[in-house]
């Protein structure tokens, strides 16, 4: 029988993780969870551009699969262009647990490419002004992506248990009339978008002064996706900008955002693609 939990739309992080399965052993252990965890690439292929007249900073983003089961949400109709979704959780031998997490989907849509159901609040990119001592003064700006798939695009982490060799969730759907819409990423796989795609960057419109600051993407922002860690949903990379919107690659050399743990913060100079085969800049999402 499915095990429903109360939505968490309302309530504070805290609050939310007593709800969440995955952060509770015993509950694991007896369920036979095979959780997911989503985990943040930093932001990287960082490009200055500029959208409607104004100066933004562009980046790619990857949001990693690499618990031990994907991360995956069943929507129903609900609304014209909305679904109420649950979250699927594979269970050891078979089978899965259903729960209700208070997540959403959205027919959002793409200039140039149409509507595709996508999964609301999925990420948030948040811009920070940092101190000379890597602590975070001040947001500055908030991204206007929130509304993502999930999709098994690249298999960056193909040496994970349970990764499969091939993709296992597809593109996301295009069509209006479905009622229900199934969306994850398996494990090792990760939901990749390059810098050029529609709303990839966040506004320097309104920075306060020039210095160091960290442009932190974050994975599932309000707690919808129960997986094994919260503590590595975010990741960041340290920017030098002027008050004008200038965007100076490389003078942050070094530099950490302290809010972050080390492992999820770097610098501009460590975060281009590059020749990585993991993530080519030429790919269509």
């Amino acid at each position: 029988m499915a095990l429903l939990v109360p939505s968490s739309d309302a309530g504070s992080h805290a609050q939310r993780a007593k709800r969440n399965p995955c952060l509770h052993r015993e509950i694991i252990v007896r369920e036979h969870l095979r959780c997911p965890d989503l985990r943040m690439r930093p932001p990287f292929d960082l490009e200055r551009d500029r959208v409607g007249g104004r100066p933004v900073l562009r980046a790619a983003n990857s949001i990693n699969s690499v618990g031990r089961g994907p991360a995956s949400l069943h929507g129903q109709r609900s609304g014209p262009r909305t679904m109420r979704a649950k979250q699927w959780i594979k269970k050891k031998g078979g089978g899965v647990r259903r729960y209700r997490t208070g997540a959403r989907l959205y027919f959002k849509f793409i200039p140039g490419q149409g509507r595709y159901w996508k999964w609301r609040n999925a990420a948030k990119f948040s811009l920070y002004r940092l101190n000379r001592d890597g602590e975070r003064v001040k947001r500055v700006a908030v991204g206007a992506k929130m509304v993502y798939c999930l999709r098994d695009l690249v298999h960056t982490h193909p040496n994970l248990p349970n990764s499969p060799d091939h993709p296992v969730y597809p593109a996301c759907n295009q069509d209006s009339g479905r009622q229900e819409v199934t969306l994850g990423t398996s494990v090792g796989w990760s939901d990749v978008y390059p810098y050029s795609y529609h709303q990839q960057y966040i506004s320097l419109r309104h920075i306060p002064k020039r210095g160091c600051y960290a442009f932190e993407h974050e994975a599932d922002p309000n707690r919808h996706m129960y997986e094994l860690s919260e503590k590595n949903n975010a990741a960041s990379t340290v920017v030098y900008l002027t008050k004008r919107g200038g965007y100076k690659p490389g003078r942050c050399r070094g530099v950490r955002d302290k809010a972050l743990p080390w492992r999820q913060t770097t610098d501009d100079t460590q975060v281009s693609s590059g020749d990585d085969p993991e993530y080519p800049r030429s790919f269509r999402p």
